[in-house]
């Protein structure tokens, strides 16, 4: 599919248009939305996608069209695995709800402008090098095993290189200024944690576009679509952040189904490695007569592991146990240590409350399964007398 410049133009402007928008209408007046605004707003976003794909399938034909779709659904589904990390992040810096906002968009621009680079490297070493869709195939054969295994919950560590790098490069005030940048102590102007959170947050994402990046190019090597498809789904990443941040840790095979889709994939890109191969010591340079997986085959299992995935999650008794347990854990602390707006630790002390009404009624066998028990109990006696002390 041959893309005129004057389309690229006026789709990356009309992404810059959605990003602009975004912040003067929503992120530049720190807020926490309501659910309803993150469902009509993630709705919007989705919505804009889906046309846009409508266009492709309209204009450029049956297999682009199914080309963008499938990437679109792959990369939503992997930016909301990265959500886990973002909440992670946040939560360890202290980021208070209202102020999030900011630090999810600076996250969202941030990774548009680093995947973009990714992408015309990607695209200049797979026109250079066929041997690259091999190297692409194996890295996520090699992320789907670890996804599979039990340690890859450590993965969503705020501990990680990036977040390291940054705390020890940048030194910030301790408390933060409302989303500002910058402040002034003692008659000097420093940065605040603010600016730290937003560094960690943008340099976690290119560790994420290691598994992306040959993700898409696994179902598509058309450059437009890589990047629309891309794009559209980082948009909306802040509404949906609000809308389903109380169902996060109810995905608790999310990251199954992922590594089934990645390992899809990367078997797609090896065969058609094999296909157009010119490596000398694989069949003597020659290409192998292998099957070839169809576009409309990997959207139809990409969309079939991803529901199966959902539904298995959301109604999973374990699911609900862990969404409780981590909700309490949360809520404890952003009472504490995080909100310091009356009315926002009104209503989290409200949201604590039926946390630790839907704790009692949780069977044993899942409550024995609680990590680190006397330190969450302590937590919520903290919180408690806390409210006693204010009240």
């Amino acid at each position: 599919m041959d893309v005129p410049a004057v389309v690229w133009i006026l789709t990356v402007a009309g992404i810059a248009g959605l990003l602009a928008f975004d912040f003067f209408f929503h992120v530049r007046r720190s807020h926490v939305p309501t659910l309803r605004e993150a469902a009509n707003w993630s709705a919007l976003y989705v919505g804009i996608a889906l046309l846009f794909g409508a266009g492709v399938w309209v204009f450029g034909g049956r297999e682009p069209g199914a080309e963008y779709f499938a990437g679109y659904v792959t990369e939503k589904a992997l930016s909301v695995d990265n959500l886990f990390v973002f909440l992670v992040i946040m939560s360890s810096f202290k980021v208070p709800r209202a102020d999030q906002q900011k630090v999810l968009l600076f996250g969202i621009a941030f990774s548009l402008v680093a995947r973009s680079g990714f992408i015309l490297l990607g695209a200049a070493l797979i026109n250079t090098f066929a041997w690259v869709f091999y190297l692409f195939g194996l890295i996520l054969l090699l992320t789907a095993g670890h996804l599979l295994k039990a340690e890859s919950e450590e993965s969503r560590s705020p501990d990680n290189l990036m977040v390291r790098l940054a705390r020890r490069l940048l030194h910030t005030s301790d408390d933060y200024d409302g989303d500002r940048l910058f402040t002034v102590r003692d008659g000097k102007r420093v940065m605040t944690p603010m600016l730290l959170v937003m560094v960690a947050i943008g340099g976690t994402d290119i560790l994420f576009a290691f598994d992306s990046i040959p993700a898409i190019f696994g179902l598509t090597q058309n450059v437009y679509l890589v990047f629309t498809a891309t794009a559209f789904s980082l948009l909306g990443l802040r509404q949906l952040y609000f809308l389903i941040d109380g169902l996060l840790d109810r995905l608790i095979y999310l990251s199954y189904g992922l590594a089934v889709i990645l390992g899809f994939i990367g078997v797609k890109l090896i065969l058609h490695a094999l296909h157009e191969n010119n490596v000398p010591f694989i069949n003597d340079g020659e290409p192998v007569n292998v099957a070839e997986i169809s576009t409309g085959l990997s959207l139809s299992v990409i969309v079939l592991v991803l529901l199966i995935t959902v539904v298995a999650s959301l109604t999973s008794p374990k699911g609900r146990a862990r969404n409780t347990v981590s909700a309490a854990r949360r809520h404890a602390q952003e009472y504490l240590d995080v909100e310091h707006d009356p009315d926002v630790r009104a209503k989290l002390y409200d949201r604590l409350l039926g946390d630790e009404a839907r704790l009692k009624e949780l069977p044993g066998k899942y409550r024995r399964q609680i990590h680190e028990e006397d330190r969450l109990m302590s937590l919520l006696r903290r919180a408690h007398e806390e409210h006693a002390r204010q009240g």
